[in-house]
């Protein structure tokens, strides 16, 4: 059975906005046709038709399905260094309620419109949620360990996370700048070698963290001395974090750049100097939740960069929705169309996931989900669109 969805523009990011068009897919959800208003008039009778735009199902580069219990919990407003604290002494519940979360707001996810996610973990408990859902997850399992005696433990670690989570789709990688120690990079380094491990890293979140590069002063000092970790072999780099670290990062692996709110022109013209390929991505609604700061998206889109769009977790966001992310880009940044940002949000995360045969843009062959915006000027999204899922 076919179904022919039509509306007053479709946007298939890959290609041209057609108006009046019609996209046809088949039972499963794959594209099986895609017509202009003209050669689609003998399929009227057929044609569910709507007013507003038609866009693939969104790919969410950047969340924590393992926060999802944590809702509501944190302050807003406290700054990095003190919502990780707050994170790590209050993450810890019982397996049944972090299950349930979990399982509830992956189905928010899809609800949204997304199809697809690269999702940070720290343990093998989303496998069950994951098996399960609707939606294609690419899982980044965090390496944590800034001491570097302790190197081989964290790296061991993360790997028993990874072959926990096996056969799903999954990568080790850093969580920070700030902490993980330069063995372990090395280590990850040496892993990355030869064979497909996707690297996704919080980058420049707050002032403070290139603070601690630079200068070995801030508020990181306190947050290690609340750990009791000995730092007194960590020296000053009298440089950025993202300076001091990309280089440390894998030459041959995609990158992605998570939030990066303090990266500054010169860190931008750093990693373009760099042969590494890298993708940046921006969570707006989890930067002003924490830091109350958006990055400066016009360094970034001046330079010609890729960018993707993230929700981050709940523990830090009130919704866990790319439109409401595209939204808030939108408030700050309005001269950026909405084209513009679709791609960010649907097939620059595809193409970071590896997954661009199957999501982010409304072509012939593929299951790239089909959302319905409505409320809309044409083809611009306003405060008061809203997103109903057709497929």
């Amino acid at each position: 059975m076919l179904r022919y969805f039509s509306a007053d523009y479709i946007l298939p990011v890959s290609s041209d906005p057609i108006p009046d068009g019609v996209v046809v897919v088949n039972k499963e959800g794959t594209i099986v046709d895609l017509m202009d208003s003209e050669s689609a008039s003998a399929f009227a009778d057929q044609t569910e038709r709507f007013e507003g735009i038609i866009v693939p199902g969104f790919v969410n580069a950047h969340c924590h399905l393992e926060l999802s219990h944590m809702k509501a919990q944190l302050p807003r407003g406290s700054g990095l260094p003190a919502f990780i604290r707050s994170v790590i002494t209050r993450r810890d519940a019982g397996q049944a309620q972090i299950l349930k979360a979990m399982e509830e707001y992956d189905q928010v996810m899809f609800n949204n419109g997304i199809v697809a996610a690269g999702d940070i973990s720290n343990t093998g408990l989303s496998k069950f949620v994951k098996q399960k859902s609707k939606i294609y997850y690419y899982t980044f399992v965090e390496l944590l360990g800034f001491d570097p005696q302790r190197a081989e433990a964290a790296f061991q670690r993360a790997l028993d996370v990874k072959n926990e989570l096996a056969p799903l789709p999954s990568s080790i990688v850093p969580h920070a700048p700030y902490s993980v120690s330069n063995e372990l990079f090395q280590i990850l380094k040496e892993y990355s070698s030869g064979r497909d491990n996707l690297i996704s890293m919080h980058n420049q979140e707050c002032a403070q963290e290139n603070e601690f590069f630079i200068s070995k002063s801030g508020d990181f000092i306190d947050f290690y001395k609340f750990l009791n970790q000995d730092i007194s072999f960590f020296e000053a780099q009298f440089k950025t974090s993202l300076q001091t670290v990309l280089p440390l990062l894998p030459e041959k692996q995609k990158i992605m750049l998570v939030h990066n709110t303090f990266t500054d022109p010169e860190d931008i013209r750093f990693a373009g100097s760099s042969s590494r390929e890298i993708f940046w991505c921006f969570c707006p609604n989890a930067n002003l939740y924490i830091e109350n700061r958006l990055p400066d998206i016009h360094l970034f889109q001046d330079s010609g960069l890729t960018m993707t769009i993230g929700t981050d977790s709940l523990a830090s966001n009130e919704k866990l929705c790319i439109l409401s992310e595209i939204k808030t880009i939108k408030e700050h940044f309005r001269e950026l169309e909405f084209a513009t940002l679709l791609k960010w949000a649907t097939l620059n995360g595809a193409v970071f996931l590896g997954v661009q045969d199957r999501f982010g843009s409304i072509e012939k062959g593929k299951t790239p989900g089909l959302n319905l915006i409505k409320n809309v000027d044409e083809m611009e999204i306003n405060a008061g669109s809203e997103l109903i899922r057709l497929v």
